[in-house]
């Protein structure tokens, strides 16, 4: 009877342990099943206006629609991103605030000396966003019909053609200097502040070809007034069908992909992660937001976490190859 009764009680304090483990593991489920449970923000490295602003604020647009709960972005511009990276890693691995990662966080880490971050360490990464072309323009009257054409007059006429780019260890400026370097030709590059003072520049033949972002020259091209040669993907670009890439042009092994992601701090639960990197792939893959996202030159491209990681790390040793290549000094 004794023995009976200790393996009853036995039997009761072992259900009455699970039972406490479930009350006490049910908050955490709930508030992780339950999220987002208010706004989500996301973080710029930019300004508003630009190519990662217009398309971040499409895509937040649809996610707030998907969460019910607002998606706000925050524009905090800065030398090397380093204002928002630094606020995102610091923040609570919540959920609820996210940096929009790009090719140029992998340009800052070999860009400076130092750097109160770590773009592969502090953060989760979630998923891209999107790519994007360089694009390489002549003006629309030039006798460079094709950029194999320019590349024969750079052999002609060693150190005599110039090359304009804007933002100096930018992706455009060192887009131009990968060129360089790649295709071993003699040629000086000319930076300049801003992207309309290289198309003055182009039109009053001061430089002869000009390497930027699509929306910089859309205006121009549509009036004829330039003209796109080829443009920095490894395959032909969806947004520019029938234009040849660099590489197909004549410099091999040329390449040059932007691209926007999302990050957490490090430590987000997993399941928020995978929460958003769903609702990322559904909303990148509307129609609506493909179209948009094509007016600012933009492919949609949802990614898996990993295949950000990937982007990142590759392009943080491909840009520290040009840099120290460039002989650009690290700030």
């Amino acid at each position: 009877m004794g023995k009976g009764l200790t393996q009853f009680t036995r039997r009761c304090a072992l259900l009455a342990l699970s039972a406490a483990l479930m009350l006490a593991l049910a908050p955490v489920n709930s508030a992780q099943a339950a999220w987002p449970e208010k706004p989500i923000k996301l973080v710029l490295p930019f300004g508003p206006g630009g190519v990662a602003d217009v398309s971040s604020r499409i895509m937040a647009d649809k996610l707030s629609q998907k969460f019910n709960q607002r998606v706000v972005i925050e524009n905090m511009p800065g030398p090397g991103g380093i204002a928002a990276a630094r606020a995102v890693a610091g923040a609570a691995p919540d959920g609820y605030t996210m940096l929009l990662i790009t090719n140029g966080t992998a340009i800052s880490v070999p860009s400076f000396k130092s750097l109160p971050f770590d773009p592969v360490k502090d953060f989760e990464m979630v998923s891209m966003v999107g790519t994007f072309d360089l694009v390489f323009v002549v003006k629309g009257d030039s006798e460079y019909k094709t950029l194999g054409d320019f590349l024969k007059a750079v052999k002609a006429q060693p150190g005599k053609l110039n090359i304009g780019t804007i933002s100096v260890g930018g992706t455009q400026h060192l887009g131009g200097e990968l060129f360089k370097s790649v295709g071993n030709l003699d040629v000086q590059i000319v930076p300049y502040k801003t992207s309309p003072e290289i198309v003055v520049a182009l039109l009053r033949n001061d430089v002869q070809l000009m390497v930027d972002f699509p929306p910089a020259v859309q205006g121009q091209v549509a009036d004829k007034k330039l003209r796109i040669l080829a443009v920095s993907s490894p395959k032909e670009s969806p947004l520019f069908p029938g234009i040849p890439t660099v590489d197909a042009a004549g410099v091999k092994g040329y390449e040059v992909i932007s691209w926007n992601g999302v990050g957490m701090p490090k430590d987000t639960p997993k399941e928020i992660v995978a929460t958003m990197n769903k609702a990322m792939h559904e909303v990148l893959a509307l129609p609506e937001v493909k179209e948009q996202f094509a007016r600012v030159g933009v492919v949609a491209h949802p990614s898996t976490p990993q295949e950000l990681m990937g982007r990142l790390t590759s392009d943080i040793k491909k840009w520290d190859d040009v840099i120290v290549k460039a002989g650009i000094p690290r700030k």
